[in-house]
């Protein structure tokens, strides 16, 4: 059974049985998932209650939005731990409290072909901290014929190649290209990663159309589209 808000509404469905497990990619999710909340049950109630009390105050990222309404504690642990392990650092995290992410927002700037693979060269500008090694851009990269609209279903997940450093910072994806267009559609929802608590952003959405380069220089894109989500960049995904 799975419940849903819609126009501040709760409702709930059953799901269709389906013989189809996953692929091979969405089984590690959910064996992720399920190590995520078997170190949860492991910890102590005094440790979850610290993790229930650095909770208060860090707004919901799904709706019913608005005061009162806030994240619990397991689900800023869960989300920790599955930052943690989109850095390749999987492990429990330590209830550290939630700070708000810095203003942020990715430019694209390029791509070229390399031996199977695009690379996709963005400017990240990161404004509010002193410290931009400490984040990670992670992406969900759709890449499609020209025209082609946002597909969630067709998004694959990437960690960026680089990290920031500096208020403006060049950042790199390197993504699988199964056939060599002269012209891309490009989808990317990103956040970025906290390599010091695990927290998530919220995501930001860009969309654009690129023309590879067959040199080591990157061309330019045309026609990028940015959305902000009005969440804002401080709530944890």
């Amino acid at each position: 059974m799975t419940f849903y808000h819609r126009n501040g509404i709760c409702y709930f469905r059953s799901k269709a049985y389906s013989e189809f497990s996953g692929t091979p990619g969405q089984l590690e999710q959910k064996r992720l998932h399920q190590r995520a909340i078997a170190a949860w049950r492991s910890l102590s109630l005094a440790e979850q209650n610290l993790w229930r009390r650095f909770v208060a105050g860090v707004a919901a990222h799904r709706p019913p939005f608005g005061d009162g309404n806030s994240m619990s504690g397991y689900n800023l642990f869960l989300s920790a731990y599955h930052g943690f392990a989109q850095l390749c650092d999987e492990h429990v995290p330590l209830p550290q409290r939630f700070e708000a992410f810095p203003i942020f927002s990715l430019d694209f700037a390029g791509c070229r072909h390399d031996t199977g693979k695009l690379e996709l060269e963005f400017n990240l500008t990161l404004c509010g901290t002193d410290m931009p090694e400490r984040y990670s851009v992670f992406g969900k990269i759709q890449l499609d014929i020209p025209g082609a609209g946002r597909n969630p279903g067709k998004m694959r997940n990437y960690l960026s190649d680089s990290v920031p450093s500096g208020k403006v910072s060049k950042i790199i994806f390197s993504v699988p290209a199964e056939s060599r267009l002269d012209m891309y559609q490009i989808h990317v929802r990103y956040l970025l990663l906290d390599s010091v608590t695990g927290y998530r952003s919220q995501y930001h959405s860009l969309s654009s159309l690129a023309c590879p380069s067959e040199e080591s220089g990157i061309v330019t894109q045309n026609n990028q589209i940015e959305e902000h989500h009005s969440c804002g960049a401080s709530a944890v995904r």
